[in-house]
């Protein structure tokens, strides 16, 4: 499942942060690359342990953590702290796959990566190019959103970054582990938890809302893996 899920922060929280990272001092992307990803890769990053990108990645956290469409797509167990990239001059990012495990610097923890998400800091308005591409089983996906909105894709997906040609596109990207790793059923935990949130809206009273609730987390139960 692709979903794009609108306004993650807001306009002042997307200035704030624009303002910190245009003053940050960047680094060769692939730095966090693996050996296929390294070849393909061209871009800018902010350093893991630059404090900005501490600062800017708690937000970023912080605004997932109130984000009810995020929270029934991903069902997160887990999620890499996040990254940021910047793309300009023609740089992009060629056709790739993400690792499967990432290491959290600087810690034991590791994470498996069920779920890629890129979270948009510069709208389509400022830059030429940068669409991101991905690949699924009903064809390839064109993504470019508006500043502050964030894509969530299955990282088993080859994606690509199309090269940048006018302007500038910064984004954060991260990976969630998700307590059902299995792309099918959290596809099908999310329909019917879309589908009891209407039930509850248009007819409050309907017993079949407690029904359905109670299939949603006997669901749960038997998927999730925590």
């Amino acid at each position: 499942m692709l979903l794009q899920i609108p306004d993650v922060l807001t306009a002042e929280q997307v200035a704030q942060c624009r303002q910190m990272l245009d003053q940050a001092e960047w680094i060769d992307g692939r730095v966090t690359a693996g050996y296929q990803s390294a070849r393909a890769k061209d871009n800018l990053q902010l350093p893991e342990d630059h404090p900005v990108a501490r600062q800017l990645g708690d937000l970023v956290l912080a605004a997932l953590e109130r984000n009810s469409l995020f929270l029934a797509a991903a069902l997160p167990l887990r999620v890499f702290p996040p990254l940021f990239n910047r793309y300009q001059g023609g740089q992009s990012f060629g056709t790739h796959v993400d690792n499967a495990i990432r290491q959290v610097t600087g810690t034991p923890h590791r994470i498996r990566t069920d779920l890629s998400a890129t979270l948009f800091f510069t709208g389509p308005e400022d830059y030429d190019g940068g669409e991101l591409l991905v690949e699924d089983t009903y064809g390839t996906h064109n993504v470019k959103l508006p500043a502050g909105s964030l894509v969530l894709y299955p990282s088993t997906s080859l994606h690509h970054v199309r090269p940048v040609t006018r302007g500038t596109r910064v984004a954060s990207f991260f990976w969630i582990q998700s307590m059902v790793r299995d792309d099918g059923q959290r596809t099908l935990l999310f329909d019917l938890d879309m589908a009891i949130q209407r039930i509850t809206q248009d007819v409050p009273d309907h017993p079949s809302t407690v029904q359905l609730t109670g299939v949603y987390h006997n669901l749960i139960r038997r998927w999730a893996d925590v």
